[in-house]
């Protein structure tokens, strides 16, 4: 059937008749609308990251009056509590999580991520970016976990790698826009581009990446003046140092907020860069970022930012997500709580130069291979204290809690280097800690080593921080040759062994670091890995909790 033009406004005007609505003039019809979007409102934006998959409440530690304290916090059926309770305050609530939310934990390992997949569904979030972990299953799986996931992702600097440097399309969206009575929030991701370095090559073999500040400046155009975003955020897993150092570029020129993630750092008060604050929530769900806005006719007039506490003992737990832990858990539950050992000390990862939980890692390298001159473990983030003795009077150690420790079970690699190459290396490791530009630095704590003693200048120039070395209570002689082993890494080169390159006669050992852990715990447990003081900076304390200086932000 056939309308005319005639008829159909014909029952146009019907329609109106019986709403009210289209009888009104245009403009007492746009008064109208007025009347329905509220001039002043509040805006939620609820951040976690780095979770790692730390699916139970678990010690955590703060640094209160110049000493560890440790309380319970975190696990996912508590924080899908916790968040619940916020969306509830809230006016208007959105909620995020900005990366490494597929490894951390045997369970994550044994099912290749998947069990995450149901947890982060029922926890309701939002959107997504991924962080720098989420290639540890390679490319396809992250495409397939992320896909997955309910909500948005986005991520503007992760391209397809068509070959010979071609680069294709974006792998996901570069930006989403959260609209509210009219007003536009717009969200902009970016991740780790050094993930190629910091992480196996292979895992993310078949994606490129660029910085940030490529394509920064045209989306923040698209942002602000195509979409007429009110607020514009970065969401971001850079890390803090790379974040603030963004925030200080002319292409973040139109940005309010970076709210950031990957290196665990636990900002309560908003950095204030040049042209947008920084904040960063922590990590493995102990911790929420609230970012609260002010909204009035149509503007930002204010931003409020805390850091939550996700306190376990306080909160009931959701008994939704609770069950599908346990359903997902069941399968794998009995190597998980198998104790490999004892510690008769707290194991935490905390301070950026020496920790329990490396020193320990050392420990079982160094009895399993004793030959070797030197042994080296990389300068790792996650996994959270355990500080909570058993029946025993000390500290269990599970194979769940080796995988905390050391997620990927690579193996144990030999090689043989001159005095002079671990000269030079110990000078880049200790500039990606410590540069004094923010751009510099990168990736994790100060590199942990066995057999070798260093003094330093964390905060000297660079070159020239490391002013002894020596090797088994040994100068170190620069044209001497020494073994050396760590990790095996997926993708390098024969030649490279821990970002060192130019190593000699490299050999993998019949050992994974889980069985040189298992094999040492099994022999000497319980044990005592207190820091032996192998690395020492002769201007900052053993107790240094952050690697960011010179602005204001304090770790606690």
């Amino acid at each position: 059937m056939k309308y005319s033009r005639r008829k159909f406004m014909s029952q146009l005007g019907a329609l109106g008749a019986g709403t009210g609505l289209l009888s009104l003039s245009p403009q007492v019809a746009q008064a109208e609308a007025k009347k329905l979007k509220p001039k002043s409102f509040k805006l939620t934006i609820l951040q976690t990251t780095d979770v790692h998959c730390q699916i139970h409440p678990h010690d955590e530690l703060f640094w209160e009056n110049g000493k560890a304290v440790y309380r319970k916090t975190g696990g996912y059926a508590h924080l899908k509590a916790f968040l619940d309770q916020e969306r509830e305050k809230a006016e208007h609530c959105l909620v995020m999580d900005t990366g490494d939310m597929f490894q951390g934990s045997e369970l994550s390992v044994r099912t290749t991520g998947e069990a995450m997949v149901p947890i982060l569904n029922e926890i309701g979030y939002d959107l997504y970016l991924p962080g720098n972990w989420e290639v540890v299953y390679y490319k396809q799986a992250m495409q397939h976990l992320l896909g997955s996931l309910h909500a948005p992702k986005i991520c503007a600097n992760m391209y397809h790698d068509l070959g010979e440097g071609k680069r294709g399309e974006l792998i996901f969206n570069p930006y989403h826009i959260w609209s509210v009575n009219g007003v536009k929030i717009g969200f902009l991701g970016y991740t780790d581009h050094l993930v190629p370095k910091r992480q196996s090559p292979n895992y993310s073999k078949g994606i490129l990446y660029t910085k940030p500040e490529e394509n920064l400046a045209h989306y923040v155009d698209v942002l602000r003046n195509q979409e007429k975003c009110a607020f514009v955020c970065i969401i971001a897993h850079l890390g803090l140092s790379q974040q603030i150092n963004l925030a200080n570029l002319p292409e973040c020129e139109g940005v309010d907020y970076i709210l950031g993630g990957d290196t665990h750092e636990r900002v309560r008060k908003p950095i204030q860069g040049k042209y947008a604050k920084v904040v960063e929530p922590g990590a493995f769900g102990s911790f929420v970022g609230k970012l609260e806005l002010t909204i009035e006719d149509g503007k930002v007039v204010q931003d409020d930012y805390e850091l939550l506490e996700v306190t376990s003992d306080k909160i009931t737990p959701c008994p939704v997500v609770t069950e599908i832990v346990d359903q997902n858990e069941d399968p794998f539950e009995e190597d998980i709580y198998k104790i490999a050992g004892y510690s008769t000390v707290p194991l935490y990862r905390y301070f950026v130069i020496e920790n329990p939980i490396d020193t320990m890692i050392l420990d079982a390298i160094s009895w399993q291979v004793p030959e070797i001159d030197i042994v080296l473990s990389n300068g790792f983030r996650f996994c959270p204290p355990r500080t909570t003795p058993d029946e025993t009077g000390n500290i269990p150690i599970t194979n769940g809690y080796i995988f905390d420790m050391l997620p990927v079970d690579s193996l144990i690699r030999t090689g043989k280097v001159k005095g002079s190459q671990i000269a030079a290396w110990l000078e880049k490791e200790l500039n990606n800690v410590f540069a004094k530009e923010a751009s510099k630095r990168f990736g994790g704590w100060v590199i942990k080593f066995r057999g070798m003693e260093v003094e330093f200048l964390a905060f000297g120039e660079e070159g020239n921080r490391v002013q002894k070395v020596t090797v088994h209570d040994k100068p170190l002689e620069m044209d001497r040759v020494y073994s050396i082993c760590a990790c095996e890494r997926d993708g390098d080169p024969d030649d490279m062994l821990c970002r060192f390159t130019g190593v000699m006669d490299t050999e993998n050992t019949e050992y994974t670091l889980h069985q040189a852990v298992k094999n040492y715990l099994a022999e000497h447990s319980p044990v005592t890995p207190i820091p032996p003081k192998s690395a020492v900076a002769l201007d900052a304390p053993a107790t240094l909790l952050t690697q960011v200086y010179g602005v204001d932000y304090e770790f606690r």
